[in-house]
This record gives C-alpha cells, structure tokens and sequence, in this order.
C-alpha cells in the first residue's frame, strides 16, 4: 500500500514538472501546439498510457492515465506572458533531452530550473540594446542624427519604466499605456532642450519596441494550426496592447498641445 502512495505521488510530481516546462514554453512565446506536443511527448516518454492536454493563452489544463492506473488531472494558470524566445529554445531541447532519457522528478525539476537560470543576454546588455534598436528605427523611418540619439535616451527610460512595471506586477495593457505616455513626455522634454528635430519619427523608434508583433504572428499561427480559441485570444490582446500603446501617446501630446 505505501509503494502504490509512493509510486502515484512520484506520478503527480513528474505532472507538475511536464506542466512546468509547458508554463514555460507558453509565457515566453510559445505557440500552443508546440506546447501541447511537448506536453504529450514527455506524458508517453514517462510511460503515461494515455493524456490529454487542453492550452489557451491563459491556461493549461492536463488529464493524464498513470500505468498504474490512477488518473491525475491537474491545470496551471499563466498569469502574466512575455518573450524570451532563448528560453523557449533551451526548454524545447530539454524537453527533447528528457523525452529521450526520463529522469526522476527531482532531477528534472533542477535541470529545468537551470534552463530558466541560464540567462544569454544580460540586463545591462538589453538595456542598451534598447537604445540603440529604438535608435536605428527612428533614423530608419526618416529621423536624422539628432533624432537617433533622442530615440536612444528615450528607449532607455522605455526598458528602465518596464523593468519598474514588471516588478510592481502592473497589467501588461496598462503598462504598455504607461511605458508609451512616458516616452512620448519624454520625447517632447527632449525636443525642448533641442535634442531632436522630428517628434514622430523618434516616437515610432521607441514604439517600435512595444508592438506586440511576435504575439500578433503566433496567434496567427495558432489559428492556422485549428487553435481558435488561442488564436482569437492571442489577436484580441494584440490588439488591445497597440491601441493602448496609441492612446498613452495621444494623451500625453494632445495634453501638451503637441
């Protein structure tokens, strides 16, 4: 009786471990089938008789029959989604890795934290990064010199009030409005001190940034897979996400008088 206890929890254990790599792949930009087949293909490395897996933008939901025969069901909210397409790579060949080689659920739990450790960039490297993308877009879109450099200290503050957002845990939506209406003020203040000639084409350096476009290209993708549900949920927040972003600029230049 206590090996069955024992056997089943190490069942539910390794669950939660599949549903981790799947909450994973699905927050950093996953598209859903990728999630699913990665979800199904550890189920019956693991030796899962049979298991079905349902995933949305904001859910996954995980029945699977164990060889004993118990039936573990278990769901896991994503509550907040972004973009680390590194991240997706390295747990998409972990997963691969442990499919072909399944391991107790100890060692998969640290093997996985260890792919979610193992950063590419650092953060003083995306934040100049930021800069400079914004820049190059500014002067790709007509900008001169000036507005190059105006958009480079305006994508700086961009990724700084970002970084700040993400750690009070704000909206995605209401902070995409916040992360534009400060750049579009910051814009204007730069422009007064005759840092910049053109206030749009700076603004559509540091916009470019913001645009949900990978989120917009695989809700796309997941419609043309049959995931409607995701598909749909994935294009309406796409959307919400740019017309917030046009509207914290709007406010902040029909305020000033821009």
């Amino acid at each position: 009786m206590d090996q069955n206890k024992s056997s089943t929890k190490e069942y539910r254990q390794i669950i939660s471990c599949i549903l981790d790599v799947g909450e994973l792949l699905l927050k950093n930009g996953a598209e859903v089938m990728r999630v699913e087949d990665t979800i199904t293909r550890l189920c019956d490395a693991y030796g899962f008789s049979s298991s079905d897996v349902l995933t949305i933008t904001s859910s996954i939901l995980l029945t699977a029959v164990a060889p004993d025969g118990d039936i573990i069901t278990q769901t896991r909210r994503i509550k907040s989604r972004s973009t680390d397409l590194s991240l997706v790579g390295r747990v998409n060949a972990l997963s691969r890795e442990i499919a072909a080689n399944p391991m107790p659920s100890d060692k998969f739990t640290n093997m996985l934290q260890e792919a979610q450790n193992d950063k590419v960039y650092s953060r003083r490297t995306i934040f100049i990064t930021y800069g400079f993308v914004s820049a190059i877009f500014a002067v790709f879109f007509g900008g001169d010199f000036v507005d190059g450099i105006a958009a480079f200290i305006s994508g700086l503050i961009l990724y700084i009030v970002q970084q700040l957002g993400g750690k009070l845990r704000m909206n995605s939506t209401l902070l995409n409005t916040l992360c534009s209406a400060i750049t579009a003020f910051v814009i204007v203040v730069l422009l007064h001190i005759g840092i910049g000639h053109h206030s749009d084409k700076i603004m559509i350096g540091n916009i470019m940034l913001l645009i949900p476009g990978l989120a917009l290209t695989t809700s796309l993708r997941d419609l043309i897979n049959g995931d409607t549900i995701s598909g749909l949920l994935g294009l309406f927040e796409a959307v919400i996400k740019a017309i917030a972003i046009a509207i914290g600029s709007a406010l902040v230049l029909q305020g000033l008088g821009v």
